[in-house]
């Protein structure tokens, strides 16, 4: 028999899984087998929070918009905005009404006394 050598695909995918973890602490960084299972947790990880994101994010915006309409003297709620703003077809998406409640309380009020006219 003679000796077989062998290549250096498996070293390659071994050294690309090792760049992928040169930040993670300990054996996760040096040990090939506890790299390829840590690798695997963060990417399930980075997976689901990429929705979740979107969902913080949404409930964010929803809780400075009802903080701002609960400020106004109407005791106005978040729900019967959002409600009036789509009977109104008044189409401004969340995120564009949060920053409107921060940055600029006077608009909003304006938005929500247009509306309910």
């Amino acid at each position: 028999m003679t000796r077989v050598k062998r290549g250096y695909i498996a070293r390659r995918r071994r050294t690309k899984i090792r760049l992928f973890a040169s930040s993670f602490r300990g054996a996760h960084s040096r040990l090939t087998r506890t790299i390829t299972q840590q690798k695997i947790k963060a990417l399930v990880s980075t997976h689901r929070d990429r929705g979740r994101k979107k969902r913080d994010f949404r409930r964010l915006w929803i809780t400075r918009i009802n903080a701002v309409t609960r400020e106004n003297e109407l005791s106005y709620s978040y729900s019967r905005l959002i409600h009036d703003m789509y009977k109104k077809q008044l189409l401004l998406n969340r995120k564009i009404l949060a920053q409107i409640a921060i940055l600029n309380k006077n608009c909003l009020y304006i938005i929500s006394n247009k509306i309910t006219k």
